[in-house]
């Protein structure tokens, strides 16, 4: 089976100007092929922005980029994914149980689940009925405080061993993502790798792509 990489934008922790940000997703929407779009305002601490802040921010984003193809996906929240229309929804090992979640957005959402560096957390995610499995964090990264540091060889295990698709999260940027595309991450989540870089997001994103591209096999 073909097997390509693709990426899995995730939004800077905090959005004060929404109309901004939203022309720079536009930009990079654009420019090349993303799978997924993360929304994720929480600070490198975990604290969350305000329901109605993520709410409006939803309402703003949501439409144009589930237009173009992406798959939106809320941050923890279940319950406000469904409100939003989202097509599904990321938790951690210390939020809301797979089952829960799972009863809340239906069983037509996608439910990814972040797995740190365990072989175990990932097949017991596999198990409940995860869609994918998030592995990291790979690199330092400012957007969070990772808790824990993952090597490629777990994703090529992965990629070996399990269908289910795992995605590369942590630091991940233009200049470092080409080892773990070549161990085996199905999708790379990327914030500030994009957001941050220089050019501008829609330069990013299509650096990743041409990445992809290479490496697809």
């Amino acid at each position: 089976m073909s097997r390509r990489c693709r990426l899995y934008l995730v939004t800077p922790p905090d959005i004060p100007d929404i109309a901004a940000f939203s022309r720079q997703l536009d930009a990079a929407l654009d420019a090349g092929d993303v799978a997924s779009l993360q929304i994720r305002l929480k600070s490198r601490d975990g604290v969350a922005a305000p329901d109605h802040h993520i709410l409006e921010f939803g309402r703003h984003i949501i439409p144009g980029a589930q237009e173009r193809g992406v798959a939106v996906l809320i941050n923890d929240r279940p319950d406000l994914a469904v409100e939003l229309g989202a097509d599904g929804v990321h938790i951690g090992q210390t939020d809301m149980p797979y089952a829960k979640a799972r009863k809340l957005v239906g069983p037509d959402a996608i439910i990814g689940v972040t797995c740190h560096n365990s072989r175990h957390l990932a097949l017991e995610a596999g198990d409940a009925g995860a869609d994918y499995v998030a592995f990291g964090a790979f690199f330092p990264t400012d957007t969070k405080d990772a808790s824990t540091r993952a090597e490629p060889d777990l994703l090529t295990w992965w990629q070996q061993m399990i269908e289910l698709p795992c995605v590369a999260i942590g630091g991940i940027t233009v200049n470092n993502a080409k080892p773990l595309v070549e161990a085996g991450a199905d999708f790379l989540a990327v914030s500030a790798g994009v957001w941050r870089t220089e050019g501008g997001p829609g330069a990013a994103v299509a650096a990743f792509n041409a990445i992809f591209d290479e490496l697809a096999t």
